[in-house]
Order: C-alpha cells, then sequence, then structure tokens
C-alpha cells in the first residue's frame, strides 16, 4: 500500500490564505465602483504582504519595508472572516462595515494598557523568527559604527564556542596531561575531579571518546616521545569552517575594541563633566571655609570689643582728658558697613580723593566710612577727610618735616615727622579755618578786603578778620595734644595700644613711650642687637652683624629701591620699616632685611629671623605668623612656633605695603594694582579697576573696605 506523501506546510497556508480572502472578495463586489476599485488595490497589497515571506525567506530582512499600516495578517484575517459572517447571520451591521479598508485602518486594543496596537506590530511578532535568523548587513568598517545587534552577537559567551572547539579538535588526540590536579596537588589542594584516563572532550556539546586499545600491551615498553601538537588531519570542510571562524572571531575582537573606545570615550567625557563639578564644589567647599573664618574673626572681634568696653568703664588714666582707644590693628570682626555698601561692586575704587600734590607717604582712617589722615612728599601738613562724604575737613599743623607714618584710633591720631617729634591730635577739634568766603590758597590784598567791608574804611572789621586768621591759628593748635620729642631722626614708623606706644626711628633705635606722662620709658638699640646677636643668616654662611654690618657702619642709611613698574625709583632711607607689638611682645622690621622679635620688659631682642636680602619696609602680626615686605620683591610669612618661613609671597617689584588677616593678604608691590592673595584658596588677584594711574605705595583695609594712596597723588577707596 502507498501511503500519502505529506503536503508541503507552504502550500496549505498559501491555499488558506486563498479561502480566507474569498469573503472579503465577495463584500468588495458589493460596494461601489469607486469603493471596489481601492478594495482590489487593497487586496493587491494583501496578497503580496502574504506571499512575500514565503517567496522571499532568504531575504526576510526587506519585511519591515513592504509593510504597511492598512496591511492585515493572516490571523487577523481569519478572525475578522468569522466575525463577518457572524455579523451577517445576527446583526444588521451592513457589509460595507466590514470592508478590508476599515479593518486594516481600525487600530486593535489588545488591552496592554493605553497603548494602541496596530497591524503593522501584530506583522512584526509573527515575523520576529525570522527576523531574528536573518543576517543583518555591516556598515563598511566594522570598528567604525556597529549596530546594536552585531555588537551583541560579538560580545556574547557564545562568541568564544568556535575557538574552544578548534582547540579541543586539534588537541583530541594528544594525551591528557591534568594540569589543574598537578596545580591543584602543587598547592597541597584536594580536587573531586578526576584525571578521566582514556578520554579528552572535544567540546560540550560533541563527546570524542579516543580508548587507549594497546595500553595494557604497552605497558613496559618504551617509545619515542610524541609531539603534543600532532594533531589527525583536518578535511578541507572543517579548514574552510575554521578560517571562517578565525575572520569572524578577528571581527567580534574589532566589534569589542571598538565598543571598549566607546566607552572609554564616554567615561573621559563624564570624566570631565565630573571635573568641572568637583572644581565647582572645591570653590563652594573653600567659600564655606572663608566664611567660617570670617565668623571666628567676628567672634574674636566682639569679644575684644566687649573686653574693651568693660574695662574702659574702669580706666581713668587718660592723656589731656583723651582716653586712649584700643588699637585696630588686632580687630579681627568684620567692619560693620552701611547696608548700601553691599550694593558696590567690589574690586572698584568708587571714591577718589584729590588734594595733595605729591606722590602719598602715610594714610590711616579709624573705620569705613569714617575718618581719614593722610600725608605726602614736600608737605609738612597732614590733611583729615571726612569719608562719608569724601569731603576734606582740615589739617594738622604743627610738623616741620615731611609725615612719615600715620596711626589713627577713633578720635586720636598719631604722626610721627622727619623732624624725629611725635604729635598726638585730637581729630575732634580739626575744623577747616573760617576764609570769610575766600578760598583757600587764593591771593587776597587788603585793598580788596577793603573794598568788601566798605568805602567807611572800617578798622573794626580789618580787626575784626586779623582776630579770625589769629582765632583760627589757635583753634589749629589746640588740636595737637602733645609732643613727643626724643629721636634725632626721622620717625619712619609707629604703633600704640592703650597708652602705650612704640616708634622707630632712622637713628636705628626703637622708642617705648608712655602717653599718660609723654615720657620714653625705654630704648633699644638696633645696633646693640646686631653686634650681640648670634643667629646665622640662612643661606649666607656669615653671623647677623656682619650680614648688616656694612649698612650699620653708615651714618646715614639709604639704598636705591628697585624700579616701579613705571620705572620711577628713589633712595630708600627708613631705616626701621615696622613695628608692632601685642602684650610684652614686639616686632621689627629693619634696614639689614631682618625681622626682630623683642622683650619688651627687657628690651632685648631674643630672636632674628634672616631671609630678606633687602630691607623691610612692612610688617604685622598675629597670633600664629609675621608677615614682612621687603625691597627683595618677596613677602613672607612666618611661623613663630617654629621661627620659619611658613609661605614665600614673590613679586616683580619691590613692597612698600601690606597688610594680612586669616583669609587674605593686601600688598602694595611697585604696580599700579592692589595685589590680593587668597589665603584659602592660594590664588592670586589684582585691584585695577577705576584705580591708581602710578605705582601704590601705603594702604589700608578693614574688612572689605580699602583706602589706598599712590604716586599719582591720589587717594582711592576701594570695595573689596
Amino acid at each position: 500500500m502507498s501511503e500519502d506523501k505529506p503536503k508541503p506546510p507552504n502550500q496549505d497556508r498559501r491555499r488558506n490564505a486563498r479561502a480566507n480572502l474569498d469573503p472579503l472578495v465577495t463584500n468588495n463586489d458589493a460596494a461601489t465602483s469607486s469603493r471596489a476599485s481601492s478594495s482590489t488595490s487593497k487586496l493587491d497589497l494583501v496578497q503580496k504582504a502574504l506571499l512575500a515571506p514565503f517567496h522571499r525567506r532568504n531575504d526576510s530582512t526587506r519585511i519591515l519595508k513592504d509593510l504597511a499600516p492598512v496591511i492585515m495578517t493572516p490571523k487577523m484575517i481569519n478572525s475578522a472572516t468569522v466575525s463577518s459572517r457572524r455579523s451577517v447571520a445576527d446583526s444588521t451591521i451592513t457589509r460595507s462595515k466590514m470592508d478590508f479598508a476599515t479593518l486594516g485602518r481600525a487600530p486593535l486594543r489588545l488591552g496592554l494598557g493605553s497603548r494602541r496596537i496596530t497591524s503593522r506590530d501584530l506583522e512584526i511578532v509573527e515575523a520576529t523568527e525570522q527576523l531574528l535568523q536573518s543576517e543583518v548587513p555591516e556598515p563598511d568598517g566594522v570598528a567604525s559604527n556597529v549596530s546594536l545587534l552585531r555588537g551583541f552577537n560579538a560580545t556574547i559567551p557564545s562568541a568564544e564556542q568556535s575557538r574552544s572547539r578548534r582547540r579541543q579538535m586539534r588537541s583530541v588526540e594528544a594525551p591528557h596531561i591534568g594540569l589543574k590536579k598537578l596545580g591543584m596537588n602543587a598547592r597541597g589542594l584536594l580536587t573531586d575531579e578526576d584525571d578521566h584516563e582514556g578520554q579528552s572532550v572535544a567540546s560540550e556539546d560533541d563527546v570524542v571518546v579516543i580508548p587507549r586499545a594497546d595500553a595494557a600491551t604497552r605497558k613496559g615498553k618504551r617509545r619515542g616521545r610524541e609531539s603534543l601538537s600532532a594533531t589527525k588531519m583536518l578535511g578541507k570542510d572543517e579548514l574552510t569552517r575554521q578560517r571562517k571562524e578565525i575572520l569572524r572571531d578577528k571581527e567580534n575582537l574589532h566589534v569589542r575594541r571598538s565598543l571598549i573606545n566607546s566607552e572609554i570615550t564616554e567615561i573621559t567625557h563624564k570624566i570631565e563633566a565630573l571635573d568641572e563639578i568637583r572644581v565647582k564644589l572645591e570653590r563652594h567647599l573653600l567659600k564655606l571655609q572663608e566664611d567660617e573664618l570670617e565668623l571666628d574673626d567676628e567672634l574674636e572681634g566682639v569679644r575684644e570689643r566687649l573686653e574693651f568696653e568693660q574695662s574702659s568703664s574702669r580706666r581713668s588714666s587718660s592723656v589731656h582728658a583723651l582716653q586712649m582707644p584700643q588699637s585696630s590693628r588686632r580687630r579681627k570682626g568684620p567692619a560693620f558697613l552701611p547696608s548700601e555698601h553691599d550694593e558696590l561692586p567690589p574690586g572698584v575704587a568708587f571714591m577718589t580723593l584729590e588734594s595733595h600734590s605729591a606722590p602719598i607717604t602715610a594714610l590711616d582712617f579709624s573705620e569705613p566710612y569714617g575718618t581719614l589722615v593722610s600725608a605726602s612728599q614736600d608737605d609738612t601738613q597732614p590733611r583729615v577727610w571726612d569719608l562719608f562724604s569724601g569731603s576734606e575737613i582740615g589739617h594738622l599743623r604743627g610738623h616741620t618735616g615731611t609725615v612719615k607714618c600715620i596711626q589713627v584710633e577713633n578720635q586720636i591720631c598719631l604722626t610721627g615727622s622727619e623732624d624725629g617729634t611725635v604729635r598726638v591730635w585730637d581729630l575732634m577739634k580739626v575744623d577747616m579755618e573760617d576764609t570769610d568766603g575766600w578760598d583757600e590758597g587764593e591771593m587776597v590784598s587788603l585793598s580788596d578786603v577793603s573794598e568788601e567791608v566798605g568805602d567807611e574804611g572800617d578798622e573794626s572789621s580789618l580787626n575784626g578778620i586779623r582776630n579770625g586768621e589769629e582765632k583760627g591759628k589757635d583753634k589749629a593748635n589746640d588740636s595737637c595734644a602733645r609732643v613727643l620729642e626724643g629721636h634725632t631722626k626721622a620717625v619712619t614708623t609707629l604703633f600704640f595700644e592703650d597708652e602705650c606706644l612704640v616708634t622707630g626711628a632712622s637713628d636705628k633705635t626703637l622708642r617705648q613711650w608712655d602717653l599718660n606722662t609723654g615720657q620714653c620709658v625705654m630704648t633699644m638699640d638696633i645696633l646693640w642687637a646686631i653686634s650681640h646677636a648670634s643667629t646665622v643668616a640662612p643661606g649666607s654662611g656669615l653671623p647677623n652683624s656682619m650680614f648688616a654690618g656694612a649698612a650699620a657702619s653708615v651714618g646715614t642709611f639709604a639704598v636705591p629701591t628697585p624700579p616701579a613698574a613705571d620705572g620711577s625709583w628713589d633712595m630708600y632711607e627708613d631705616y626701621v620699616g615696622g613695628v608692632q607689638f601685642w602684650g610684652y611682645g614686639l616686632v621689627s622690621g629693619s634696614g639689614d632685611g631682618a625681622v626682630r622679635m623683642w622683650d619688651m620688659r627687657t628690651g632685648q631682642a631674643h630672636r632674628t629671623l634672616m631671609g630678606h636680602t633687602a630691607p623691610v619696609t612692612c610688617l604685622q602680626f598675629d597670633e600664629i605668623h609675621i608677615a614682612s615686605g621687603s625691597l627683595d620683591k618677596t613677602i613672607r610669612i612666618w611661623d613663630l612656633r617654629t621661627g620659619g618661613v611658613f609661605e614665600t609671597l614673590k613679586y616683580d617689584h619691590a613692597v612698600t605695603a601690606l597688610q594680612f588677616d586669616t583669609r587674605k593678604v593686601v600688598a602694595a608691590t611697585g604696580e599700579n594694582g592692589i595685589k590680593i592673595y587668597n589665603r584659602t584658596s592660594m590664588q592670586h588677584s589684582t585691584l585695577l579697576t577705576n584705580g591708581h594711574t602710578s605705582p601704590v605705595e601705603r594702604l589700608r583695609y578693614m574688612d572689605r573696605y580699602l583706602v589706598s594712596g599712590g604716586r599719582d597723588t591720589t587717594l582711592k577707596i576701594w570695595s573689596l
């Protein structure tokens, strides 16, 4: 008996597809001519779409291209046919509503959320198996642009199976050495795996067993050693297959390399972005650290002010009924600035005071928007300014030489001059002279005065004017409370706190004064300290006495200053550049480049800090550090605990003035701009906007309020 051969499944599927299309054709015949023509075109598309996968199995990648939104899958056609027959028998739905266009374009709801499933989605789902088995064409250059599917196939673990298969096949006849077991035994470990004597595994799927039939007969016989690389002869097909696998493995390596390079590039971009974020966070962290230091300074300042207020009520000592205030040099708390100050742009000189006719030699002010006193070369009368209005109040008349140093505390002002004297001033008694309508400096003759008062020749009026001038002079003289005399040369620096004053002069001595009595209570001789010093200057190998012997032996100290930024220079004659004391500790900077620490109880210099190679022009110290500026173009910050240099700031020109706190160092360095060094972030900046047109000589700041004087004869008020 002959058995019926099974029909190919493709023929059954074609027959079922044509049978399922018959009802639709019938429905199209009943429609209008226009609708019929449209449906006929749709049916052609249906037949092409249903038969295309079977005629083009080897090119299944074109399925996605030939699909259209109106295409129906065979399953949809079957369901549509059954539903159409039921609707004809059981309902009054017309045939026109069951045509292909309506069903093909109508979206289906399958209960998969709010997304509307279309016929294209269902067609893709039915062809998933064919799509996965089809080859995806690679772009030009394997490593240039890797497709998702190609990269997936190159990175899955199964990509290494071909290499393992080839390796096992080449060594299928080699004896099993048992390297793993030897390694375990060498380390003293136990293994449960047997050596599988007499067999070798070719791959995970195919196990090729090669028994050693003559193992027993060959026992005891010696044979020549066989090479482990000796393998059986492989056929042409196998070699061709291995060649294709090797090429594919090389492509996989290119793909992996490309993917890794892409990941490295992406990680590099992420690192750069993270670096930027880190820099911003570090800036925020530095800002928080500065804010913390500011709060510490504010707390310390409030504490000192509270102690001063408590002690001032118990103090009765005064200089001519003047109560000596506490020095603002150690004031740490932020100044109480007006609210409008916050609206000023930072780093801009918002006020300029112009009245001097020579470079500024000294300046100081009591508080922000308070009283400023400034002096200049070729001028023996320091000028008093009201910083709130920017107007000049008056002059301090009395010195016969250029004023070299000034300190202002509240209403008290002390000035040191080239005439070797120190004067104490009461700024509350300073006022502009009464000129009766004539500007200061204007030449006025008696004839003009007579014409002003009238032709009657009123002598009483002239006498009143003369009396007013004498009264103005007496009023100016009344502002000078005391004159301290003792130095034989110019007083170049001074510092006072409470009733104690220390001055430094070009006669190479330091003097301590009692402001209550006006008497000098102690003299400290720098030349004597140099001759008795035993400290060795670092880097020079010479004692301090030899280091400064030449400068000390000369009667008049004078050294040329390094050229400033504008090329100008001068002779520096201030042997003592700066002094400051706190309690019994006194620090001085002198022309021999030394920073000395003195004990004011004994008048002895107990420590000398050597490092500058030129005269020290300015200094300041706090609880931990001493900052000194010099003509050697550096600022050295010393550690009081060790006596060593904590930090060195180098500039292009000589340093003539400095001031520092826990957050910043502000300095005048022979340039038009003011240098600011941030001690927290260790960054340098310069104040230039609306600033000086010649190098800055002197400066003084409180918190965010700074006053500077330059060689351009002007005073600038800055907002930090």
